[in-house]
Order: structure tokens, then C-alpha cells, then sequence
């Protein structure tokens, strides 16, 4: 029996924006799922302490009023979220995100701005991990695919039903699914062990955003960079 057929978490945030340096959490969910079905379920939403863009707001549907009025304090829900990730980090169960550098690199922000231990910290200094996250690998086994990577085509490309896309729940449920799926069409990705998988996507991703830079640059943007960093980009004057 592979990873995919073993408990596995969904994971998903919906922010208030799109750089995970600045974007703050509105809502998150970590869903229990075992051979694509899921077991538990929890979900949070915030008051992320500042104004929410309208743009976010026609993504997601959370109002201002909304998160201001029902939403926990931003420090309680992403220390809360941190906690039930390391705990099954701990217990060697991987976390599944769709495009993980984006989630797991906003929480990482938020801890820090909210001077909350690190994911790091939760884990007795280890990096985060096990992590499966789909895109990464849809892009590794079928990269010359043509069209859309968002979740919703993805999801279209395996057979993965997503009726509510944006909601943080079902977006995590339909990673997980997602993975379960590009694993059965992928038999040698179903072969790797979880802690294997999450190295070969640490490589697979820095050389997928290595060929991207270099496209960039054919393409006459000289000084392009794309971070090929996997699955967490920690705030420059964090790095050593």
C-alpha cells in the first residue's frame, strides 16, 4: 500500500492577498483524509487585523464585517493551525498543499510577525515535512502539458470534483484527493516514500523555477529570478 492510501492532511489557507510575505490568514482548514476520503476536519476563520481588498473578497466571499465581527484573533488561528500541523508533522503523517510554498511560506510569516514560535520551533528545529503538494508534482511528471496549473484545472486534468473552489475546506480535501489521484496515474510516485517524495520535490521544484528563470531571460528579462525554494521561503533577514 503507497502513501497515498494512508492518513494523509489536507491543507489550505485563503489569504488576504497574494504575496505570503504581507498576506495575512482569513481562513484555514486542515482536513484528515485516508485513501481520498476524509476522517476530521477542522477549520478556522480570522480577523486578519487589516482591511481585506475587494479583489480577496470576490475570491473567497469573506466580507470585512464578516471576519471582523466572527473571526478569531489572527495570532490565535495561525498559532492554532502551526500546532495541528507540527503535531502531525511529529507522528510522520504529510501534509498536503496545493502549492505548499505559498501556504506554508504565509503561515511562517504570520508566526513571525505575531512573535510565535516557528514551524521550525514546533518540530525541535527540524524543517517542516513530510509535505506533499500537487502542483510541484503535476508539473514534474507532465511538464509539457499544456494549459492552466491552478487547482481547478488540475483538478479538471485528474477526475478530481471541486465544486466549491476558493473554500478553504474544499480546496484542502481536493488536494489531498488530487494527490491520491496523480499518484494512481504515477505509479513511480506512488513507489516513494513520504520523506523521499519531499526531497524530490525540493529538487524538482528548484529545477523547474532554475528553467523558468532561464526562459525569462531568453525572453530578454536579464535580471529575472525565480526562488526555487521548497516548500517554505523564510523572510531574507531570516536567512543564514
Amino acid at each position: 500500500m503507497g502513501w497515498h492510501q494512508e492518513l494523509m492532511i489536507g491543507f489550505d489557507l485563503e489569504t488576504t492577498g497574494t504575496d505570503p510575505r504581507e498576506a495575512r490568514i482569513v481562513t484555514g482548514a486542515v482536513i484528515e483524509v485516508r485513501a481520498g476520503r476524509p476522517l476530521g476536519h477542522r477549520e478556522w476563520l480570522a480577523d486578519p487585523g487589516v482591511e481585506i481588498p475587494a479583489d480577496a473578497v470576490a475570491v473567497h466571499g469573506i466580507s470585512n464585517e464578516r471576519a471582523t465581527s466572527e473571526g478569531r484573533p489572527a495570532d490565535q488561528v495561525a498559532d492554532a493551525i502551526a500546532g495541528v500541523l507540527a503535531a502531525h508533522w511529529t507522528a510522520g503523517v504529510p501534509v498536503v498543499a496545493y502549492n505548499a510554498a505559498f501556504d506554508l511560506s504565509l503561515l511562517s510569516a504570520e508566526l513571525r510577525r505575531h512573535g510565535l514560535p516557528s514551524l521550525s520551533d514546533r518540530l525541535g528545529g527540524a524543517p517542516p515535512g513530510p509535505v506533499v503538494d500537487p502542483y510541484t508534482i503535476d508539473r514534474w511528471v507532465d511538464r509539457y502539458r499544456r494549459g492552466k496549473r491552478n487547482l481547478e484545472a488540475v483538478c479538471a486534468e485528474y477526475g478530481i470534483v471541486l465544486d466549491a473552489a476558493h473554500d478553504a475546506s474544499a480546496d484542502a480535501l481536493a488536494a489531498a484527493r488530487l494527490a491520491c489521484a496523480i499518484a494512481d496515474r504515477h505509479p513511480k510516485i506512488a513507489e516513494l516514500g513520504p520523506a523521499d517524495l519531499h526531497r524530490r520535490q525540493i529538487e524538482w521544484f528548484a529545477d523547474l523555477a532554475a528553467d523558468f528563470q532561464n526562459f525569462l531571460r531568453r525572453k530578454g528579462d536579464a535580471g529575472a529570478v525565480v526562488d526555487g525554494t521548497w516548500p517554505l521561503r523564510e523572510a531574507a533577514d531570516e536567512r543564514v
